[in-house]
């Protein structure tokens, strides 16, 4: 485990769901005495913020693929440092929107950057610090872009290519398949009371074995 609390991150693509169902696995977790703390990525703590402004900005579509990778690992490695690794320590679990494995589908899959750059800058920003249980909520990329754009043309990494999001899809589906120990895949495609119903269950499993 990763210090004395647990540590649980919700990956998928583009609107698969994932923060309505942390939210709902908050209020679960809680119901039973759990102390939870929220976060996601990139951000999570002040400096983070500012660098997920930048990187989800679509003004910067020039924006390089190593660029864009640099800034969500200096992202990481602050959110670490001063919100999950801290938290971890003091026994909470946390639930986080997105860690690692999204830079591995999204600059790895996604924009073809190499494995082993990626493998060493995780080990660089994470500290050690890696998720106890990862759940991908899956569905497929173009009903997944529709619920993400409703409110609009979207960030600009929504606004990448059906092409490009498959590649993600596919990157972290090749993820649950190299460790699934540790990561979940969730079909994404049934209603929010499935989906919570479906985490619910990985999730106290795991709370079992514990």
């Amino acid at each position: 485990m990763s210090g004395r609390g647990l540590f649980i991150t919700f990956e998928g693509v583009e609107g698969c769901g994932k923060s309505t169902q942390l939210e709902r696995l908050k209020a679960h977790l809680e119901s039973r005495g759990r102390d939870v703390v929220t976060t996601r990525e990139p951000g999570g703590t002040p400096i983070a913020e500012t660098l997920r402004g930048l990187l989800l900005d679509p003004a910067n579509s020039a924006m390089a693929p190593v660029t864009e990778l640099l800034l969500y690992e200096a992202a990481r490695a602050q959110h670490v440092a001063r919100l999950i690794g801290p938290a971890l320590e003091a026994g909470q679990v946390v639930l986080c929107d997105r860690f690692a494995d999204s830079t591995t589908a999204y600059q790895g899959a996604g924009r073809g950057l190499a494995e082993d750059t990626l493998a060493e800058l995780h080990a660089i920003a994470t500290q050690g610090v890696w998720p106890d249980l990862t759940l991908v909520i899956d569905l497929p990329v173009e009903l997944g872009l529709k619920r993400a754009r409703r409110s609009g043309e979207g960030d600009r990494i929504e606004q990448e290519s059906i092409a490009f999001h498959e590649r993600v899809r596919a990157g972290f589906l090749r993820q649950a398949k190299s460790d699934p120990g540790r990561v979940r895949v969730v079909d994404g495609t049934g209603s929010v009371d499935q989906v919570g119903a479906a985490i619910g269950a990985i999730v106290d499993d795991v709370l079992e074995g514990v």
